[in-house]
């Protein structure tokens, strides 16, 4: 399939939308286009926001497009808007693919709420760690499906999450598409299937937007390679015990058979990210000195908590996070100390992909941290330790944010050429699917 001119269609924009400018839309669109877009309540988050699915197009397959699953990872947002867009314009697309499009803008409102205060400048990466917010593992809709394992149990399903379960049971689609993002790596994929040539369709596309491939290390140790930036989807059962989470969203998908695709692409462009040169380091010097970063940044914060934790009132969702990260992430990265092969020479991805990650540790949880003490400062808790640690943890991210900015080399990336590379993926694997049901 030609994705091109889908691709070419794609607007320009300027920021992301907001929980209630998405409800807009998608109340603009149904209200314009009643006989072709059906607007439905799926569900309710947990603090009461509606999720309200659109769903357009002609069968006989169904596809699940699931926007924002974490709530800093927004583009997926802006592509639901397009797709559904081009939908509704383009005949061609909407009755002669093949397709019932199920469209859900926004998985997590609420913690996409607490993320609006960068979304209006999605280009400021000072901006992006001020306001960031990323839930505790266990709260997060992409990780808590049900498993049913004999060696692990998950049944502490968010609201979210069992309104998506009841979407596909509903639909059995063919086709689940997770749109998600990341800051400073490159673009890479995760399918559910072994199809080398999909994914180098994939890659492609991103390359062809002028986006770096992410050829640094993998987010998990035991990613399974499809090819360059393409892995196998990690499922619940390899990750969840050593997490404390559920299932994604492909252990699902599984039960009916469906592709399953994951996009994860950048906010800021840096071509280092994809040079495999070598580099003066050795690949395992690489990995420790980023675990040595990380395990520091721990340490810190786990001080400062230690400092302030008797003076803390508020129970808010910033604390959760924090907590949570300061508890368990020493135990998520331990698998990259046994890693077999690590006596080779790294490249200069690998050795920037691994100072990155301390990188964007240290901006996301220090700005977390902020953000708890500042809701413990605006309900009135203006404890000597509280104001403390505010001031001595403010300064703190400034250097971290210098440190950070001087060795960042990654420009922004055009919203629009993102929305394109997530948009052209998902008709280039809803098309596989299809063609494999033809043949």
């Amino acid at each position: 399939m030609d994705v091109t001119s889908p691709m070419s269609r794609v607007p320009d924009f300027t920021a992301f939308p907001t929980v209630d400018q998405m409800h807009a839309e998608l109340d603009d669109l149904a209200a314009a286009h009643p006989h072709l877009v059906r607007l439905r309540r799926i569900g309710t988050s947990r603090l009461g926001e509606p999720l309200r699915v659109a769903t357009i197009g002609a069968g006989p397959h169904d596809a699940v497009i699931i926007g924002g699953p974490h709530p800093n990872e927004p583009i997926g947002a802006l592509t639901v808007s397009t797709l559904l867009r081009q939908l509704v314009e383009d005949t061609a697309l909407r009755e002669d693919f093949g397709f019932r499009w199920h469209l859900l803008p926004c998985a997590d409102p609420d913690g996409a709420r607490l993320n609006e205060g960068w979304y209006a400048r999605p280009s400021d990466r000072r901006a992006y760690a001020e306001h960031f917010y990323r839930p505790a593992e266990a709260d997060q809709v992409e990780w808590t499906f049900p498993l049913t394992g004999e060696d692990y149990f998950f049944d502490r399903t968010l609201p979210e999450t069992a309104a998506l379960m009841r979407l596909m049971d509903e639909v059995r689609p063919a086709f689940v598409y997770s749109l998600h993002n990341g800051e400073l790596q490159g673009a890479f994929y995760y399918l559910s299937q072994d199809d080398p040539a999909l994914a180098a369709r994939l890659t492609a596309l991103a390359a062809a937007e002028g986006l770096p491939l992410h050829m640094g290390p993998p987010e998990v140790p035991s990613a399974v390679r499809i090819g360059p930036a393409a892995y196998l989807t990690p499922r619940g059962s390899e990750l969840a015990a050593a997490y404390g989470i559920g299932g994604g969203s492909v252990d699902y998908a599984d039960r009916f058979g469906a592709l399953h695709l994951v996009t994860e692409l950048p906010y800021w462009a840096d071509p280092r990210v994809a040079d495999q040169t070598p580099a003066d380091q050795e690949y395992g010097a690489v990995i420790r000195d980023s675990l040595d970063g990380q395990r520091a940044l721990i340490a810190e914060l786990a001080a400062s908590l230690t400092r302030v934790k008797g003076d803390l009132t508020v129970h808010s969702p910033f604390r959760r996070a924090l907590e949570d990260f300061v508890g368990t992430h020493d135990e998520f990265i331990a698998d990259w100390e046994s890693l077999p092969g690590t006596d080779r020479p790294a490249t200069v991805a690998e050795v920037v992909g691994g100072r990155q990650l301390v990188h964007l540790m240290r901006l996301r949880y220090c700005g977390t941290y902020l953000r708890m003490l500042d809701a413990e400062l605006a309900a009135g808790n203006l404890t000597p330790a509280v104001r403390a640690e505010r001031a001595r943890l403010g300064a703190r991210f400034d250097e971290w944010f210098e440190e950070a900015e001087a060795e960042a080399t990654g420009t922004p990336i055009p919203l629009r050429s993102l929305v394109a590379v997530q948009l052209g993926a998902a008709l280039l694997a809803a098309d596989s699917v299809r063609r494999a049901h033809l043949s």
